[in-house]
């Protein structure tokens, strides 16, 4: 069977990298991201993946989005929710709540959305799958960074459920808990901590290894092949379980 595979912030990052390690697997992937540009370069560049630009927390997108991967992947058989954004760095007595309205917006109201839109063409694959994903700080508290923990807590729970709901239609759901990701953006968190705590970026990079036991960043296509399989033929028994991938994270500072 070939795969249809739906990826949100499909176009960068880990979302990317999922996409191409799916396309790669003999998959149809189609991607959805804010970024036209990028989408515009993705498609051009691999045929097998195509792609639709919008916002997850907007139903008007999503209304294009699902119009499209019906049109292009004509069913669904993997879904695997990466959009999110990480918001401010602040203390929760100063934390700006427009920044938290949007966080949960994106990252828990925009989930359930595309999710709920995609429920039915799932329950009509022989194999289907949910892939979530959430985030060391979907494990432990993490200072200064309230709303994307607790989204990224929720993204746990809604997991769970999904996997108790559809788990008798033969769907699985999963979330997956990266730490600390090679990129851009994990240096734009280390720069967000320093200018809270004093330090500099690099001590704030030090502190973040001392956390862990394997004294590395975690390479996106490592999270990619665990996507991968958890949507595979192999993994057909697990569900509602959390993977972490973050070296060993002992908290989330």
């Amino acid at each position: 069977m070939t795969q249809r595979v739906l990826v949100t912030a499909g176009a960068g990052g880990i979302g990317l990298a999922i996409a191409e390690a799916f396309a790669a697997n003999g998959a149809r992937v189609h991607i959805a991201d804010v970024n036209a540009d990028a989408v515009q370069q993705i498609t051009r560049n691999n045929a097998a993946i195509s792609g639709s630009v919008g916002d997850v927390s907007k139903p008007a997108d999503l209304d294009t989005l699902f119009s499209d991967v019906q049109a292009r992947l004509g069913g669904l058989d993997v879904l695997v929710n990466n959009a999110g954004i990480a918001g401010a760095t602040a203390p929760v007595a100063d934390y700006p709540i427009d920044t938290w309205n949007a966080v949960v917006g994106v990252n828990l109201t925009g989930t359930f959305l595309v999710t709920q839109r995609a429920i039915p063409l799932l329950k009509q694959s022989p194999a289907g799958s949910i892939i979530v994903m959430s985030s060391l700080a979907g494990r432990f508290g993490y200072p200064n960074r309230v709303a994307y923990s607790t989204t990224k807590w929720g993204l746990v729970g809604f997991t769970k459920t999904l996997s108790m709901e559809l788990g008798p239609l033969g769907i699985t759901a999963n979330s997956i808990h990266p730490g600390a990701v090679e990129g851009p953006r994990i240096q734009a968190v280390f720069e967000g901590r320093a200018k809270v705590s004093g330090r500099t970026v690099e001590e704030e990079v030090e502190l973040a290894m001392a956390n862990q036991s394997v004294k590395k960043f975690v390479n996106p296509a490592d999270i990619a092949a665990l996507a991968v399989f958890l949507a595979g033929p192999h993994a057909r028994s697990i569900s509602g379980q959390m993977f972490p991938i973050d070296g060993d994270s002992k908290s989330s500072v």
